[in-house]
């Protein structure tokens, strides 16, 4: 369903998981990110892209290769693709890892699709910090994002002045640390920047809500590092029930609880490696 809706974004959002996926409509172009997930929902999406795309041409960017993320891809088969050069770098065994798990997740609820189901051929590689593609007035800023996972990147596009933050900054999740949380940090860090740089009119997340709000974004900044920072401090103080505590309170406990273990152990695991 629709859940923001201005003169330049849409913003859908998924019966999953509260997924995010934005439609940015410029004079220039269309820009879709992450499409998903179940089959009407991408549906409705590239319907909607459809009925205002005109002559313009389409853009499709990954956050990330997470698989939830991905789904949508072959139901925008003109489209030119955009994810970092992790992303596009990644092996066959791990590209074939991602696919299976859609495959894995559409068998499991008996899901059928009228499109294939592969990983993405990019064909706009984002290599460098900074890196500028520009489309008539349409300027499209990235910047690498690794810590959730080794190849997310940050998108600011102008002049709607929107941030396409993927897997970070959300009001409804802790930071899911698959990658490394010393890269975790300095990815969010790079908010700063971001804001003093831009004039950033909207933050988009890939799960829960969208916020204009430049305070509601630096408090959700904050409150990240702050997990990740107190997390540290506590496995090493080996305090379990401090631990818990740092999710008290949080929204669907039953399946964060989860994550937050996986956080845990990938954070032993970092201090493990450095005081070797």
């Amino acid at each position: 369903m629709i859940v923001w809706q201005d003169q330049h974004t849409t913003l859908f959002k998924s019966a999953l998981y509260e997924t995010i996926s934005a439609v940015v409509l410029t004079e220039d172009c269309i820009l879709v990110s992450d499409p998903g997930w179940l089959p009407h929902e991408v549906e409705e999406i590239r319907n909607y892209v459809e009925s205002i795309r005109e002559n313009r041409s389409l853009y499709l960017l990954f956050t990330h290769s997470d698989y939830d993320h991905i789904i949508g891809y072959k139901a925008f088969p003109d489209a030119n693709v955009i994810a970092s050069e992790a992303f596009n770098n990644k092996s066959s065994a791990e590209k074939e890892n991602i696919v299976e798990q859609i495959k894995e997740f559409d068998d499991g609820y008996y899901i059928t699709r009228n499109y294939e189901i592969e990983f993405p051929d990019v064909h706009i590689p984002i290599a460098t910090e900074g890196t500028v593609l520009t489309t008539g007035q349409t300027k499209l800023t990235f910047f690498q994002a690794p810590g959730h996972t080794d190849d997310g990147i940050f998108t600011v596009i102008e002049p709607s002045g929107v941030l396409l933050a993927g897997d970070y900054l959300s009001d409804i999740e802790f930071p899911f640390i698959y990658d490394d949380s010393i890269q975790y940090e300095k990815t969010i860090g790079k908010l700063d920047d971001i804001l003093d740089h831009f004039d950033i009119r909207l933050l988009v997340t890939g799960h829960g809500n969208p916020t204009s709000d430049r305070l509601a974004m630096r408090k959700r900044q904050q409150v990240a590092q702050d997990y990740i920072q107190k997390m540290r401090k506590l496995i090493m103080e080996d305090d379990q029930n401090g631990l818990q505590q740092l999710i008290k309170g949080c929204k669907f406990p039953r399946n964060l609880e989860k994550c937050h273990q996986q956080n845990i152990g990938q954070l032993q695991k970092e201090l493990n490696r450095l005081y070797q």
